[in-house]
């Protein structure tokens, strides 16, 4: 075999490991949290469920440029074979987590989870350069192309496995990456190529610390926003929000300053004058600011909403919203290889900006559907966003890398990755603030006065409405009725009616329904203003531009 294919073989084996882990959590957090016996109702639950989401994704933001340096100095393919053991690890530890062990089986959840972030971030960040590195230029498009289908490939893995082994034990969600992570880390060692110059060069310490604690504020400050305070549902006059915030914006500002003055930057800030990087990145921060969020909040809906009210029980939800979401999968199996072949051909610019353009024109038909949706149309409208996706995606992954010289491309895509996990962090608080906000306008009101209409006594209404806009979802969410949220004294003098009311499958998702689309409608409008603006800057990428070895070529 080719030593280009048996990379590609490779990195696609950790390609659809890492994408299968990620989509296999988001699908499966209500089996995973009804396991470990959270109660959603309590005050201050709903930050495991963000942390369990957001610290990979923070995790990465912090550490992807750092391991871009790291494999440049050491070598790609012996860091991307760690990536697999530490990996294979986190996996490991996951799935022994016991059950009902409250929150503190939530916060072992959120720590392996780092773990494993490590892992996928030394993958992530060598699996793009190994690829540039093996396959000439006119290759390349075709080589990241076929590398997207191996992401689709675990995403639809993830999806309909993970609902499968769900509804059985959420622990086998974590025992299925073991055999690829194994495989990878053997395949790598013994056959990818090892042979590297060993780089006498600084690290950025002040950089690696400024941006690391910069962004951990950041998200700090929008998680605690959920919690209620005082008076109010949301903690926007949280003194520890306004400070973490406050401190957040400072450390970024002191990690623009230090990297001016850095010998060796973690963001390489040269990088920026070649316009196919600077645009190719900024187009994809901005998809990514834009879509971090958009798609949990279509499987809440999913599971929380829409296929309760169809009869689906809640152990069978994580199964059904996978299905529901394979159109999406499909239109980026259709469009992802042909868009990378394209590419090579014709260049990046006009498939990623129309793929961008795509991308708005999906989320904004979202926002035209009601909570009770027609299955025929939501379908269309997420395989038309997989067929945007697939034609941003390869296309302008292979313009950023194309336009860098070979001995930086770990940095380089590490830098890329950053950027993108910057925006999909960051885009998780941002848009759970958005719509549990403009949610918590209307759930109190749309509860107090569905109980009343439903013959609930009115002192088990009053304490009903009083529950967080965000426990009310993280409860739906999870398939809780509301009946956990009342002390038992209340439960037990309750008449019948009311409790059937309380637990039945179809109250929650009715009451909440309405309120739920007026916020995932705001985030979507946000959302393709965003991705609007993305596609100005994608197109404002230049001509096709190949980084040869001694000099970049301009076609």
């Amino acid at each position: 075999m080719q030593y280009k294919w048996t990379v590609l073989t490779n990195t696609t084996l950790g390609v659809i490991m890492s994408s299968l882990n990620m989509n296999v959590v988001m699908i499966s957090l209500p089996a995973i949290f009804r396991g470990l016996g959270i109660n959603p109702f309590v005050p201050g639950e709903f930050t495991y469920l963000l942390w369990v989401l957001m610290g990979y994704s923070i995790v990465l933001a912090t550490i992807l440029v750092t391991f871009g340096r790291i494999s440049d100095i050491f070598g790609r393919a012996r860091l991307y074979t760690w990536g697999f053991i530490i990996f294979t690890a986190a996996s490991v530890l996951l799935s022994i987590i016991p059950d009902n062990t409250g929150n503190f089986g939530a916060l072992l959840l959120i720590l392996f989870r780092l773990v494993q972030a490590i892992g996928g971030g030394f993958l992530m960040v060598n699996s793009t350069a190994l690829l540039t590195d093996a396959f000439p230029p006119n290759e390349r498009g075709k080589a990241l192309g076929l590398n997207q289908v191996a992401l689709i490939v675990g995403t639809l893995l993830g999806l309909i496995v993970g609902g499968i082994l769900a509804s059985y034990d959420w622990h086998l969600i974590f025992i299925m990456s073991v055999p690829f992570a194994l495989a990878g880390a053997v395949w790598s060692i013994y056959r990818l190529d090892r042979h590297h110059e060993k780089k006498e060069v600084h690290m950025d310490y002040m950089g690696n610390i400024t941006i690391a604690i910069g962004l951990i504020l950041v998200s700090l400050g929008f998680t605690y926003v959920l919690m209620p305070y005082k008076n109010s549902q949301l903690g926007w006059a949280n003194p520890w929000v306004i400070g973490s915030f406050a401190a957040g914006i400072l450390f970024i500002v002191l990690f623009a300053f230090a990297e001016k003055r850095a010998a060796n930057p973690l963001f390489n800030l040269s990088f920026f004058r070649i316009r196919p990087f600077t645009f190719g990145n900024l187009s994809l921060l901005l998809s990514s600011l834009a879509r971090g969020a958009s798609m949990f909040l279509v499987a809440i809906w999913l599971q929380g909403i829409y296929l309760p009210l169809h009869g689906i029980p809640y152990t069978e939800t994580p199964l059904w919203a996978g299905i529901y979401m394979l159109a999406m999968m499909f239109g980026m199996v259709t469009m992802g290889p042909i868009s990378g072949w394209l590419t090579d051909k014709y260049g990046a610019r006009i498939f990623a900006t129309s793929g961008m353009l795509v991308i708005a024109l999906s989320l904004f038909a979202l926002t035209l559907l009601p909570y009770n949706f027609n299955p025929i149309a939501f379908e269309l409208i997420l395989f038309f966003n997989g067929i945007g996706n697939g034609l941003f995606a390869s296309p302008n992954t292979t313009s950023i890398m194309n336009s860098l010289p070979p001995k930086d491309r770990g940095t380089g895509n590490g830098m890329r990755m950053t950027l993108s996990n910057i925006g999909s962090s960051i885009s998780m608080a941002i848009f759970f603030s958005v719509a549990i906000t403009v949610f918590t306008i209307y759930v109190p009101g749309a509860m107090y006065s569905s109980d009343v209409q439903q013959g609930i006594p009115t002192e088990a209404a009053h304490l009903l409405a009083q529950i967080p806009a965000s426990g009310l979802l993280f409860g739906a969410f999870l398939g809780v009725d509301p009946l956990a949220a009342l002390p038992k004294s209340l439960t037990s003098s309750l008449p019948g009616a009311a409790i059937n009311v309380l637990e039945s499958h179809t109250f929650l998702p009715n009451v909440l329904g309405p309120s739920f689309m007026q916020g995932l409608r705001t985030s979507l409008y946000i959302s393709v203003v965003l991705i609007g603006i993305g596609a100005v800057l994608s197109a404002l990428r230049g001509k096709r531009y190949v980084y040869e070895e001694h000099n970049g070529i301009e076609k």
